[in-house]
C-alpha cells in the first residue's frame, strides 16, 4: 500500500511531500521525501505522525476512573486509593474485563495510541482459586485488543508477597497470586496464540514483576532466566514509603538494589521511577534499560514528580503510559510532565534545554515518548522508518487547537493547546482502524452498572 503526505514526522523532524510504501506484512518498506507529486495509486494524506505506544496499562482500572476522588478525616493517599482498586479487582469477571478493556483500547486508538503494554496481575478466580485455564483473564485482554485493532504486548505479572517482610498475600490480594512458572505459562500461551493466528506483528508477550515489595530475589531470577529478548517491566520507586521500606529491608534504594543485585539490561522497563537519585538514572541509562513515565496517574495518586531533567541529562530511554486511565490522551500526559516541572521550578520550557539544542518543547516530549516504545513493547515501533511497523495517524489540522498554525508549531499545539485534537484517522500495521464507539460505550456502561451496583 502506498501513501503520499504533505508533511510527515520522520527521525525527529518534519519532512515534506513524502511517499510512503508499506509491505504486505504491515511494515515500512520505502520512504521518499521531497517528492514533487504523488503517484496515481498513492492514497493522499495531510499531516502524519507515528503512532505512540502506551507503555503501562492496567485495563481493569478504567472502570474506576473518577470513583476515588473523595477525601477522609484521616487524609487520602495511594494506599487508601488501593483499597478501592482491590474491591474492583476482586469483583471483575473475565467477560467484564474484556468489555472494559475493549472500551479502553478503542479510546486509546482514537487518540493515536497504536500499541498498549498490559501490566496484568489478576490471574485467579474471585475466590482465589486457579481458573481451569490459567490464562483465562489474559485471554480477555487479548480478545479486546484484537477486537479493536490495537497492538498488544501482554505482560503477565508476578505477585508473591504483600510486602518486603515476605508475608503471604492479604485476602483482598488473593486473585494476584502467581509463581514464575505460572507467569511463563501465560507468556508462552499468548505467544503460541499469536503464532497460530499469524498475528505476531500485533500480539506479543513479555513479563512483569509487580514491585520489589511483592517479589523476592529468587522469584525475579527464576522468571527473567526464562526471558531472552522479552521485555521485562516492574513498578519501582513509585512511593516514598516503598523506598523507605526497601532501605530498611535491604540497605539499598529500589533502583540501586535492582542494579546491583539483579543487573539491568536492555530488557528492563522501570515503571514510574519517581523517587530516584540522579546517579540511579545515570546507571539505568548506562545499562541501556528504560523508564516508563505515567505523569497523570503519578499526579492523581500523589506519587510525586519524575526527575525529567536528570533523565534528559543522562540520555535515558523513556516511554509514557496512562496506567490507571484517569486520562487516555498522550498529549495530556506530556503536558502534565512538563507542567509539573514548570510549577516546581517556576520556569518555562524545561524539556527544551541544551540537550535538545533548545528544540521546541513539544518536539522533545514527543520524541521522548516515541524513543522508548520498542523497548517497552518488544515490537519495532521506533517511528516512521524502514523496517518498523507502519503505525501512524493523520492530524485534523482544521480542529480548534491546530487551526491556522504554521506547520512547525503543530506538535507544540497538540501538547499544550487544549482540549486536545483527535486524529482524523489512525492506522495500525498499515491498515486503518475504525470502531463503533457508540456500541462499545453502551456495552461498557451496562458493565459499569453491573460492577458498581454489586
Amino acid at each position: 500500500m502506498k501513501f503520499y503526505s504533505r508533511l510527515v514526522w520522520i527521525n525527529g523532524k518534519w519532512e515534506k511531500n513524502v511517499e510512503l510504501l508499506i509491505n504486505d506484512q504491515g511494515y515500512w518498506a520505502e520512504i521518499k521525501v521531497n517528492q514533487s507529486q504523488a503517484s496515481d495509486e498513492a492514497i493522499k494524506l495531510g499531516v502524519v505522525l507515528p503512532g505512540l505506544t502506551n507503555a503501562h496499562s492496567h485495563a481493569f482500572q478504567r472502570a474506576m476512573a473518577g470513583l476515588s476522588e473523595q477525601g477522609s478525616p484521616s487524609g487520602d493517599n495511594f494506599w487508601r486509593w488501593r483499597q478501592t482498586m482491590y474491591r474492583l479487582a476482586l469483583a471483575i469477571t473475565p467477560s467484564q474485563l474484556e468489555t472494559i478493556a475493549t472500551w479502553l483500547y478503542a479510546e486509546l486508538l482514537s487518540q493515536g495510541y497504536t500499541q498498549v503494554c498490559e501490566f496484568h496481575y489478576i490471574h485467579r478466580a474471585s475466590n482465589g482459586e486457579p481458573f481451569g485455564d490459567p490464562s483465562d483473564m489474559s485471554w480477555a485482554i487479548v480478545k479486546a485488543a484484537q477486537a479493536v485493532g490495537i497492538g498488544l504486548t501482554m505482560l503477565p505479572t508476578l505477585y508473591q508477597y504483600r510486602g518486603f517482610d515476605r508475608q503471604r498475600l492479604q485476602d483482598d490480594q488473593r486473585r494476584f497470586a502467581s509463581s514464575p512458572e505460572s507467569i511463563l505459562h501465560i507468556r508462552n500461551a499468548v505467544e503460541e496464540y499469536a503464532r497460530k493466528n499469524q498475528c505476531t506483528n500485533l500480539v506479543n508477550s513479555g513479563v512483569a514483576l509487580h514491585s520489589l515489595r511483592a517479589v523476592d530475589a529468587a522469584g525475579i531470577k527464576e522468571l527473567i532466566s526464562g526471558c531472552n529478548h522479552h521485555p521485562i517491566h516492574i513498578h519501582v520507586s513509585e512511593q516514598i514509603q516503598e523506598v523507605k521500606d526497601c532501605l530498611t529491608h535491604t540497605g539499598m534504594r529500589p533502583v540501586e538494589w535492582l542494579s546491583k543485585e539483579i543487573g539491568l539490561d536492555h530488557r528492563w522497563n522501570l515503571v514510574h521511577a519517581t523517587h530516584t537519585e540522579p546517579q540511579e538514572l545515570i546507571d539505568v541509562a548506562k545499562a541501556k534499560a528504560s523508564v516508563v513515565i505515567c505523569p497523570i496517574t503519578e499526579a492523581n495518586l500523589g506519587d510525586g514528580i519524575f526527575d525529567l531533567t536528570a533523565a534528559l541529562n543522562a540520555g535515558l530511554n523513556c516511554s509514557i503510559g496512562t496506567d490507571s486511565h484517569t486520562n487516555r490522551d498522550w498529549s495530556a500526559e506530556l503536558r502534565s510532565l512538563e507542567y509539573s516541572l514548570r510549577l516546581t521550578k517556576r520556569a518555562r520550557n524545561i524539556a527544551s534545554d541544551i540537550n535538545s539544542n533548545f528544540a521546541p518543547t513539544g518536539h522533545v516530549l514527543f520524541n521522548l515518548a516515541l524513543r522508548g516504545a520498542s523497548a517497552a513493547s518488544g515490537q519495532p515501533l521506533a517511528g516512521i522508518k524502514i523496517g518498523e511497523r507502519a503505525d501512524f495517524f493523520e492530524l485534523d489540522t482544521n480542529s480548534g487547537p491546530l487551526a491556522g498554525l504554521p506547520d512547525e508549531h503543530l506538535i507544540d499545539a497538540l501538547v499544550f493547546s487544549s482540549p486536545s485534537s483527535k486524529p482524523k484517522q489512525v492506522f495500525v500495521a498499515g491498515k486503518i482502524v475504525k470502531n463503533d464507539m457508540e456500541k462499545i460505550t453502551q456495552k461498557a456502561i451496562q458493565c459499569m452498572r453491573e460492577l458498581w451496583q454489586s
